[in-house]
């Protein structure tokens, strides 16, 4: 497979609402999802959502390492894992407001709320209907990720527009504790 170019802010197809995937066991699918992993791969990402790569259609991928976990309960780590038509629903209404950044918006990171447990429901390549939680960082990724199959930027959800600043201006104190207002460790 191959890696894509990971689209920009401001390219049209990051706009759109991207059409349910009919098939999920369809090869095309799953030759998608591994030019996702390579793209994801090559830049050093958490996640990645198809329309990022310019394929509007409803399918993500993401994982939570051991030092994005937050200290809330039910927090944990998550291997790669791939998501096709996923429906989210809050548990809790946004809260926690913490720092996000984008690979379609590259070097930047701004402040966003975000409900800090969701319930989950998607399907795998195989076909099969999966329903969990998601809390904590789990939950924000999911949360950015999914906002991209509605053609919504984190950008478009800023807490408060003069949050957005260019990762490498922060000082090393106040990236941490941009990541600290996400309960994150490490």
């Amino acid at each position: 497979m191959v890696a894509r170019r990971i689209l920009r802010a401001g390219h049209p197809v990051l706009r759109q609402v991207a059409a349910p995937v009919i098939d999920p066991t369809d090869p095309a699918i799953a030759a998608l999802v591994q030019d996702m992993r390579d793209s994801l791969a090559e830049v050093g990402g958490i996640g990645l959502a198809a329309p990022q790569i310019g394929v509007s259609l409803r399918v993500v991928i993401y994982r939570v390492p051991a030092e994005r976990v937050s200290s809330l309960p039910g927090d944990r780590e998550v291997p790669m894992t791939v998501m096709i038509n996923p429906v989210l629903t809050p548990v809790a209404p946004p809260g926690p407001i913490g720092a996000e950044a984008c690979l379609s918006v590259p070097g930047l990171v701004g402040m966003v709320a975000r409900s800090p447990h969701l319930r989950l429901q998607y399907q795998t390549l195989a076909g099969e209907v999966v329903s969990t939680e998601a809390v904590g960082y789990h939950a924000r990724v999911v949360q950015h990720e999914c906002d991209h199959l509605d053609g919504v930027l984190y950008i478009d959800k800023l807490a408060d527009p003069t949050s957005l600043v260019f990762r490498d201006e922060l000082t090393l104190v106040e990236f941490e504790a941009a990541r600290a207002a996400t309960g994150a460790t490490a």
